[in-house]
């Protein structure tokens, strides 16, 4: 079962891939806007903003849309390529694969955007499962990206097959269209920080695994070194929303999402709201990459 494999590997020693790392804040934003916290206008963070609730869904997908077709060089170039090791070993920590003698396993990557998650997880169980039957659900709150991901699924992988694989638009904090219950592994990489209600989405991954299935999450998270976090802050706020500029004409984009990773709740209390959801953990429940620049946390449902 692969919450029994995935229970063994999370109680093992942390790796940690070491490279990249740092954050000195210079707050290069314009005017913050603040809006009425009564029950009829909630508000919540986008960035350094507060904008009401209802609005972030649409900001959020604005931003992805901008940075849809560039989106993977970006990344590659923001982490020096760093992010293809997190979430190489993001994906052999979970070991997914059907095993023998059991049913195809259904995977969910919520906010799969470009695939890259999603190809790795179906690459991992065929090679190292023979698992060339389980299913895997790519979803995305942006029809852009997911596009990008499709073009990608048809032309570079050669997992690719419409019985197999599926790109969907869903909300990650309602997922309409994943019945309860019938997920073996969800997966979220780099981006339930953009969520607006994090808690409720976290209640939605527990409500579509099945009993025994697993939730996953890597996600950018707070440096445990005081001098690389420095660096780390001066890099962020310095230098990605210019390479932004540069390489994908969209500084804005990048100066919200080096923001967005300054909003997101620290290891710990990002593991105890899994916990509060249901799920239960094994030990702290996560793993620290490079210095805690990112973070892998893990829940089993029971």
């Amino acid at each position: 079962m692969l919450s029994r494999t995935l229970a063994r590997n999370v109680t093992g020693a942390s790796k940690r891939v070491s490279a990249l790392s740092g954050v000195s804040m210079r707050r290069q934003f314009s005017a913050i806007r603040s809006y009425s916290t009564d029950k009829d206008n909630k508000t919540t963070h986008f960035g350094f903003k507060t904008v009401p609730e209802g609005q972030k869904e649409s900001l959020v997908r604005g931003v992805f849309s901008n940075v849809a077709s560039s989106y993977d060089v970006m990344n590659d170039v923001m982490s020096m390529g760093i992010h293809r090791i997190w979430k190489d070993h993001f994906v052999s920590r979970l070991d997914p694969g059907r095993r023998p003698g059991s049913e195809p396993l259904s995977f969910l990557d919520v906010a799969g955007g470009t695939g890259d998650v999603a190809f790795k997880i179906l690459e991992h169980a065929s090679k190292t499962h023979g698992d060339r039957q389980s299913f895997m659900n790519v979803v995305d709150i942006n029809p852009e990206m997911l596009a990008e991901g499709e073009k990608r699924a048809r032309s570079e992988t050669p997992y690719f097959d419409e019985n197999r694989i599926s790109f969907k638009v869903q909300n990650g904090e309602t997922l309409d269209a994943i019945p309860d219950n019938s997920q073996d592994l969800y997966t979220v990489a780099f981006g339930i920080r953009n969520f607006t209600n994090i808690p409720k989405a976290l209640e939605t991954a527990h409500r579509v695994l099945k009993p025994g299935g697993v939730f996953a999450c890597l996600e950018f998270s707070r440096v445990d070194n005081v001098v690389l976090d420095q660096f780390y802050e001066f890099y962020s706020f310095n230098v990605i929303p210019v390479m932004g500029q540069l390489i994908a004409n969209d500084r804005d984009s990048y100066q919200y999402l080096v923001e967005s990773i300054k909003n997101f709740p620290e290891q710990e209390k990002f593991a105890q709201m899994i916990k509060e959801a249901g799920f239960t953990l094994s030990g702290p429940g996560y793993e620290n990459l490079t210095f805690g620049v990112a973070a892998m946390h893990v829940g089993v449902k029971l």
